[in-house]
């Protein structure tokens, strides 16, 4: 076991402003440039999904070890990591972030994987899509008194990006962060 610093929990999401992620299991709007972003942020990562978000994907994401969360007996491909529960998949991820000597472990979706890492969660890097459209998935609100913003980089529409949006970065605030680190990390 390495002696590095303890893995963080980073999820990474776009959220419109009204909290949607998406409708039946597909995104709702083409943003090549945060796409670009998602990409930089998790490469030579482990990223951690649900069943659901995999199979939207459709395959395991070149550079990146990708972790699914299942309770169903469904097939994955080969290099697919099964984790049948969140205790299980974090643990794979821990030991993926360190033998691959980077320090976080990226959680991509969906909806249920994000409600149950949230509490866990060392940071978010959220993608804020400025659309309201009606979906069936939506991610949690984030309570302030629990994360802080970091930054924030306002993106217009353009030719690539169907929507004004904007990177928001959060980190957890100091004190709570030690707590579920410890707890995440056992």
């Amino acid at each position: 076991m390495s002696t590095c610093a303890p893995v963080s929990l980073a999820i990474i999401v776009a959220a419109a402003d009204n909290g949607v992620i998406g409708r039946d299991n597909r995104l709702l709007w083409r943003l090549r440039t945060d796409m670009r972003r998602f990409r930089s942020l998790t490469m030579g990562h482990p990223v951690l999904m649900g069943r659901k978000t995999f199979e939207s994907i459709g395959k395991p994401l070149p550079g990146r070890e990708t972790i699914v969360l299942t309770r169903a007996g469904a097939d994955l491909p080969a290099g697919v990591i099964r984790a049948s529960s969140l205790e299980e998949a974090l643990a794979l991820g821990r030991e993926a972030a360190e033998r691959l000597g980077v320090g976080r472990l990226m959680v991509a979706g969906g909806a249920q994987v994000y409600a149950e890492c949230l509490p866990l969660a060392d940071e978010i890097l959220l993608t804020r899509v400025h659309a309201s459209p009606e979906g069936d998935a939506v991610f949690p609100a984030i309570d302030p008194d629990l994360f802080e913003e970091t930054a924030r980089e306002a993106h217009p529409a353009g030719s690539e990006d169907e929507h004004a949006f904007t990177f928001i970065d959060y980190k957890r605030k100091r004190e709570r962060s030690r707590e579920v680190s410890a707890a995440a990390n056992r």
